[in-house]
Formats: C-alpha cells, sequence, structure tokens
C-alpha cells in the first residue's frame, strides 16, 4: 500500500502535490514575478518598436538574470523547508527529488 500524503499537502482538485508559504515567502516570490513580467512586456515593447539587436539583448539577458535569482530563492525555500520536513519524517527519497531538480536546473 502506498504512503498518503497529509491533507494540507494534496490539492483538492487534481491530487497533485501542494505547499502552504507563509505570507513573506508568498510575498518575496509574488514580487520578484511581477518585476520579471515587467521585463518580459518590456522586451516586447524592444521588439514592437524595432530597438537595436544588442539592447534587446542586454533587456533579454537581466530577464535571464531574474528568473535565475527566482529560482535560487524558491530551491533554497524549497530545502529548508520541504526537503528537511521529509527527511525528519524518514521520506529519504526526497534526495533524489532534489538531485533530478537540480540536474534540470543546470542544463
Amino acid at each position: 500500500m502506498s504512503e498518503e500524503l497529509p491533507e494540507d499537502e494534496i490539492c483538492c482538485c487534481c491530487g497533485e502535490k501542494t505547499k502552504e508559504r507563509s505570507p513573506e515567502e508568498y510575498r518575496k516570490l509574488i514580487n520578484r514575478l511581477n518585476r520579471i513580467e515587467g521585463q518580459i512586456r518590456g522586451l516586447k515593447g524592444m521588439i514592437e518598436k524595432n530597438a537595436y539587436c544588442t539592447d534587446i539583448l542586454m533587456q533579454s539577458s537581466a530577464v535571464s538574470a531574474a528568473l535565475n535569482a527566482f529560482n535560487k530563492e524558491l530551491l533554497a525555500n524549497h530545502i529548508r523547508t520541504c526537503v528537511v520536513e521529509d527527511i525528519r519524517d524518514g521520506k529519504d527519497e526526497v534526495v533524489d527529488d532534489l538531485l533530478v531538480i537540480l540536474q534540470r536546473l543546470l542544463k
């Protein structure tokens, strides 16, 4: 029989894992995504205004750096909370899951 997750870790609509974030963590992540969204709109505007290629590339590089910073923050939060809690609960397979995620992020 498979081990079931506590109710607060499972999405009610699809059965996928979920995570309750602190208000501070939620705010930080949403703020980062809002800034990235603005940068993407800026890129689109640059294309629409026929901006010079290198200017667009510099803005695109800034977007990539912002996404990397978002990923680093989210990963750090994941390790500090989900991974640590699972290891404490004896769910050592979380380490393998973490390694898979790291390999995908480092491509």
